[in-house]
């Protein structure tokens, strides 16, 4: 295959794997990094793969943000944010200077935890009060830098502080928009070809097309269930492919 063909087919992979995430992100409220990341970092490279899951996620909070302002509970968000603030940096360090088969096995040792994780809707004690606001914003900082994912430690938070869907979904956007712009200022923007920045926008507008259009017509705990499924199998592709080049 010639040089331009082999981009080409890399770019419609790339518009495919983001047009996936950004669906079913919108088509069930989460999943786009869970989804996206492990694909992305076999693509383009843990740094690339990273830093494009931040900017699209970024992208996706704050467009799904735009009519849920009002219901953001700033009080209860400056505690996770804050932590959050601490622990972008380190890992962002952590990305930039491992070796890519240790990153590659640690980011999908990570995914794959963080869905069996969200799966058992686990309720760990030290997730409670400030002191558990700080440890979940603390550690979705580094998990969001280090591999895209920052959701899961914040789904946790609010599963033991008993929060309704209605008060996570505008929560946890608010949370996804400033973790993901801290995320963004550490890791820098990923270094992509025009035509892959130009495959990554169109996948995202068509997978909002499609998530959109889906919406209400697939029963949530089916779609949940996928979503969680592919997460899995790709946290597991990705830690396999670690394993094996270290």
């Amino acid at each position: 295959m010639s040089a331009a063909g082999g981009a080409w087919s890399a770019e419609v992979l790339l518009a495919g794997v983001v047009m996936l995430g950004a669906s079913v992100q919108w088509l069930t409220g989460m999943g786009f990094a869970l989804v996206a990341v492990p694909a992305l970092i076999l693509l383009l490279g843990p740094g690339d793969g990273v830093a494009l899951a931040n900017c699209a996620s970024g992208v996706i909070c704050l467009v799904g943000l735009t009519g849920g302002w009002v219901n953001v509970r700033l009080r209860a968000m400056v505690p996770l944010v804050l932590a959050a603030a601490c622990t972008v940096p380190l890992g962002s360090w952590v990305t930039n200077h491992l070796p890519e088969p240790v990153l590659l096995a640690g980011m999908g040792a990570l995914v794959t935890a963080a869905v069996v994780l969200v799966m058992s809707g686990l309720r760990v004690q030290a997730l409670n009060g400030l002191g558990g606001a700080l440890t979940a914003g603390a550690a979705g900082g580094f998990m969001n830098a280090a591999a895209g994912l920052g959701g899961p430690p914040i789904s946790l938070y609010a599963v033991n502080a008993g929060w309704t869907i209605r008060e996570f979904v505008p929560n946890a956007l608010f949370y996804g928009v400033v973790v993901n712009i801290f995320s963004v200022l550490s890791n820098g923007l990923p270094q992509l070809r025009a035509g892959s920045w130009v495959a990554a926008t169109a996948g995202l507008s068509v997978g909002a097309l499609i998530g959109r259009t889906l919406a209400g017509r697939l029963p949530d705990r089916i779609a949940r269930l996928l979503v969680l499924l592919l997460a899995l199998a790709g946290g597991i592709s990705t830690l396999v492919k670690g394993v094996l080049g270290l």
